[in-house]
């Protein structure tokens, strides 16, 4: 008879309209919100996240409502930016992100997740921009990253979650090491995305291990290996490489979950883990008995 593995006492489960196939404020091909909240509530998780602005009802009172009646509670929002380019882009990356950090705010949730840009277009594969910064890049990335982490902590309460993402310039372990020396603590986390840390070569239990003081926020994802080598061999996008099945559900993908989440717990911190496995466009029947599944299997790992 083998036990149970000990409870993660210490670790806040939920998940996000992005395990529902949802990518856009609007478009045909996803799950309607309503229908989101209703299944992500029946399969057992009790947090979400916001998703892209404009999914879910923007007015405070009306997202308070319609969560509270099932039992749900917002842990975070989510921007993208693209710091690197400096002062220039303030203006309109403030515009966005104030927008979304108001409404996290107000319905009580305590992180913001900052997506960097991607260096390619995720869907055409169009290149936007070099793939790698430049010093001077990486200097402005850095300074406006701490920049957006005081104001939004000033103004709403909330703490920015860098989350390292594929086609991004914060993807790679060398990547990451590099931002996450060049920012204060004081300001700028780390939302360590298992999926995505893995879909560019990294190791999430060595990075907790690592720079376990600076990880603020989980996102729980997992790759196909297989896919993974056939993408990055062909030099796939982002988004055409999720249709393919990139991420996939776990625990049939890497990293285990298991040992990631012992070795968040450990660093004696709360922290949310949220689930998010890309995979849009796909069938609005789809992704409920995976978010059961999932969510029975994060259980065996002691996630309660």
């Amino acid at each position: 008879m083998t036990s149970s593995p000990p409870a993660l006492s210490r670790i806040r489960i939920g998940s996000a309209p992005d395990s529902w196939g949802v990518w856009f404020p609007d478009d045909p091909h996803q799950t309607g919100w309503e229908r989101f909240l209703d299944e992500v509530a029946a399969a057992g998780y009790p947090w979400i996240e916001l998703g892209p602005y404009g999914y879910l009802p923007t007015d405070p009172a009306r997202l308070r409502e319609e969560t509270d009646r099932r039992g749900l509670r917002v842990s975070a929002g989510t921007v993208f930016t693209g710091l690197h380019h400096g002062p220039a882009v303030w203006e309109d990356t403030w515009a966005h992100v104030s927008r979304v950090a108001a409404l996290a705010a107000a319905v009580g949730a305590g992180h913001l997740v900052v997506i960097p840009s991607f260096w390619r277009d995720d869907k055409t594969g169009k290149v936007l921009e070099d793939r790698v910064l430049t010093a001077g890049q990486w200097r402005e990335l850095a300074r406006q990253t701490e920049r957006l982490g005081r104001e939004v902590r000033e103004r709403y309460g909330l703490r920015i979650e860098v989350h390292p993402h594929a086609d991004t310039h914060v993807d790679t372990p060398e990547n990451v090491a590099r931002f996450l020396d060049a920012t204060d603590p004081d300001v700028v986390s780390l939302c360590l995305d298992t999926g995505h840390y893995a879909y560019c070569g990294g190791d999430s239990v060595e990075l907790i291990k690592a720079y376990g003081e600076r990880i603020g926020y989980l996102h729980l994802k997992q790759v196909d290996p297989r896919i993974l080598a056939e993408v990055v061999a062909e030099e796939v996008p982002f988004g055409p490489a999720v249709a393919r099945g990139v991420m996939c559900e776990p625990p049939s993908g890497v990293p285990a979950l298991g040992p990631v989440l012992a070795a968040a717990q450990e660093l004696g911190t709360e922290l949310f883990a949220i689930v998010e496995q890309d995979m849009y466009p796909c069938d609005p029947d789809r992704p409920l008995p995976i978010a059961r599944r999932t969510r029975e299997y994060l259980r065996s790992c002691g996630a309660r």
